[in-house]
């Protein structure tokens, strides 16, 4: 069976997003700089670059460039919430970086959003379970990915979902914002430590579940 993993990025105090963060302006507390601060290391890397943002040629390769498209090769679908992709839908390109199917959960109710490269978003309103299992029979095998934020992804583990997750720890400080760890009912779901890959950006870390 496939495996359901969260892959993302965290700031070194815990927090997936900074305070603010809105599309609408990038210059609102300064979360546009936090937020690159944090994530950098990805838009540099040649694999990001060339075939998810399509940006043309160039980028960083190496070890971390290797961990980018092993990731990207193995997700069969996408899970995102109502807030990631209110944002994402101003921002990304036309050819959205995901190129699976992606399901959002919502509550509003609205047709397929097909996007060029392969990347169709679904809207869900029958909460996790039921996007999980239309992301399962999507991903043909392959893994399923759960992209945030961080309310969904405490979803996914309050029900015992998940069974990796990958987080890129980076050397900044939010001081505010989502924290990724909490409102998780106790006792949580046991990890253990699969893989440390460090970074010039970022320490790249796995667990798995136990």
């Amino acid at each position: 069976m496939s495996k359901v993993f969260v892959n993302i990025g965290l700031s070194l105090d815990g927090y997936m997003a900074p305070e603010g963060m809105t599309m609408s302006d990038p210059g609102y507390k300064g979360w546009g700089a936090k937020w690159g601060a944090m994530m950098g290391w990805l838009l540099r890397q040649q694999y990001f670059r060339e075939n998810l943002l399509k940006m043309g040629p160039g980028g960083e390769t190496g070890p971390v460039n290797d961990l980018v498209r092993s990731t990207a090769e193995r997700i069969g679908a996408n899970i995102m919430g109502k807030r990631m992709f209110d944002q994402g839908e101003v921002a990304w390109p036309e050819e959205a970086p995901f190129h699976t199917r992606v399901y959002v959960l919502t509550h509003e109710k609205r047709e397929p959003w097909v996007r060029p490269g392969g990347t169709t978003f679904h809207f869900v309103n029958d909460g996790p379970e039921r996007a999980l299992e239309l992301a399962r029979a999507a991903a043909g095998g392959r893994d399923v990915r759960i992209a945030g934020g961080a309310d969904v992804i405490q979803q996914y583990l309050n029900l015992g979902a998940v069974d990796e997750l990958e987080i890129a720890l980076a050397p900044v400080l939010f001081g505010g914002g989502r924290r990724l760890f909490e409102n998780l009912r106790d006792p949580g779901p046991q990890f253990r430590i699969d893989r440390v890959l460090e970074g010039p950006g970022a320490t790249h870390l796995r667990y798995v579940r136990q």
